[in-house]
């Protein structure tokens, strides 16, 4: 049953692949500076490359806007945003996956009664205005450099178009390598918190559970690339507005650095090492982005060219598909639940007892408001929310803090899962050697584990909230949810 599951994410990887490898190639496809044929295998290696290596730190915030606890719900998820990505491909519309997605995975949160990061969403929506705009900026600047550059030089006509046929090769590999690391997310970032793999080491390279993931959607987008991307790079290459291969070249160039700013967790680390505020790590619109490059070179001319019947299409696309996508994800989950009997979501039941007050008590947190919960069992944390809201007097942070704390979750400390199915060397050595002196242990609430390893190992710890300890707390956040993913049981 796994890669029936894993199937529809593979479908969305195909329809990912089919759609936005037009926004890396399309403008040079269009141009008639690249070949197709040559475009695709380009994409293609490429877009596996960054899924792989550097397509953790989008994947993260993805997973906090919605955390599909089930694999069947992950795989309705994944199909809904797929099914609306290929309708639109179908149209020849260069939609947004990242859209398509964020409404397919909110459309599960409404269904099973989960919460919604808004902080997450609010993240991603801001990113929806900024990724066009910026992109615009960023190809209208390096466009009106280029000109001026090319009229002062002088250059022969056919050495220009020698060195614009390496040029857009070449920013074709980064903006491939970008949109892999940018959008695996996308595709596979509702299967990592149900991961079915173990992490494999080769010895001098390894691949986590995520990555492996990664690495089978990314082949899925290149296969998407090989097989139905060409209509879209023709409406991107040429039907929004016709431009030069050196327009075409400086479109691919804004659109990869656009998708490599929010995706590099490398840029993140020197910008927090230097004390300077870091870039949101989301998946983004690689639609969104080479559609404002196009326009930002347009205006740059006068706004002449510019196909704005098309771009209104394009827009519509835009505001549609997240609507979309969240109707057909939460019609759907409805029948896999109840006509095909398929778990597509796990209860959680939350509950203040004893030890969840002393826990609380211990991070500052007012508990003679929660004395009216103790021992009170809620089903699911919109109405433990909408309780807490209601009931107290706390705030935002408190209660979220409360919701995550009394989170019933039951965890055993297996020894054979410890021995065989562990990233040691990804943990560390002092961070293992304490997962080892609680094997066979079993706790309630995961806060419970934490205390244990924490009492352990310093290593476990998360140092004071500081922009320079961001990155460090990041990092052990991640540990701590992946041994908690492992060592989870029914009950």
């Amino acid at each position: 049953m796994l890669m029936v599951f894993l199937s529809s994410g593979l479908f969305l990887g195909w329809s990912l692949g089919a759609n936005d490898a037009a926004n890396v190639f399309g403008t040079a496809v269009g141009s008639k500076m690249i070949r197709f044929k040559t475009a695709a295998i380009i994409a293609s290696v490429f877009i596996v490359l960054g899924a792989v290596i550097g397509g953790s730190g989008a994947a993260h915030t993805l997973g906090k806007l919605g955390a599909v606890n089930a694999i069947a719900g992950s795989f309705m998820v994944a199909f809904a945003a797929g099914f609306t990505v290929f309708w639109m491909t179908k149209l020849q519309l260069p939609v947004s996956t990242s859209q398509a997605i964020v409404g397919a995975i909110i459309g599960w949160n409404l269904f099973s009664n989960s919460l919604t990061d808004y902080n997450s969403l609010t993240k991603i929506l801001l990113t929806w205005v900024l990724c066009p705009v910026l992109s615009a900026a960023i190809a209208a600047s390096i466009f009106s450099i280029f000109r001026a550059y090319i009229n002062r030089i002088q250059i022969h006509m056919l050495r220009m178009d020698t060195h614009t046929r390496t040029g857009l090769l070449l920013v074709g590999a980064f903006g491939a390598y970008s949109l892999g690391a940018n959008n695996i997310a996308n595709v596979m970032g509702v299967f990592v918190p149900v991961a079915p793999f173990d992490g494999i080491n080769f010895g001098w390279f390894s691949l986590s559970s995520a990555q492996i993931l990664f690495f089978i959607g990314s082949l899925a987008i290149a296969v998407g690339v090989i097989t139905y991307s060409k209509k879209v790079m023709d409406t991107v290459g040429s039907s929004l507005m016709r431009i030069s291969p050196i327009a075409a070249f400086v479109v691919v160039l804004a659109e990869a650095i656009v998708l490599f700013l929010f995706s590099s967790e490398g840029l993140e680390h020197w910008l927090i090492s230097n004390g300077l505020p870091s870039i949101p790590l989301v998946p983004v619109s690689s639609s969104q982005a080479v559609v404002g490059a196009v326009i930002g070179i347009g205006l740059v001319k006068g706004g002449r060219g510019i196909n704005y019947s098309v771009l209104g299409e394009i827009a519509t696309g835009w505001v549609t598909t997240p609507i979309i996508a969240g109707i057909i994800s939460f019609v759907a989950l409805f029948f896999l639940q109840n006509v095909f009997n398929q778990q597509v979501h796990l209860n959680m039941v939350y509950k203040i007892n004893d030890p969840v007050i002393r826990y609380l008590d211990d991070h500052a947190v007012p508990i003679q408001d929660l004395e009216k919960f103790r021992n009170k069992k809620f089903d699911n944390p919109v109405a433990f929310q909408s309780a807490l809201i209601n009931n107290t007097s706390l705030d935002d942070d408190q209660v979220e803090l409360i919701i995550n704390t009394a989170n019933i979750q039951h965890f055993k400390i297996d020894k054979y899962i410890l021995d065989s199915k562990i990233d040691k060397d990804w943990l560390g050595k002092k961070r293992f050697a304490a997962l080892v002196q609680i094997a066979g242990k079993e706790y309630k609430y995961k806060f419970q584990m934490v205390q244990d390893l924490e009492k352990i190992s310093t290593e476990w710890r998360l140092k004071e909230k500081t922009i320079a300890n961001k990155l460090y707390n990041k990092n052990i956040k991640q540990k701590l949810d992946y041994v908690a993913n492992k060592f989870k049981t029914d009950q």
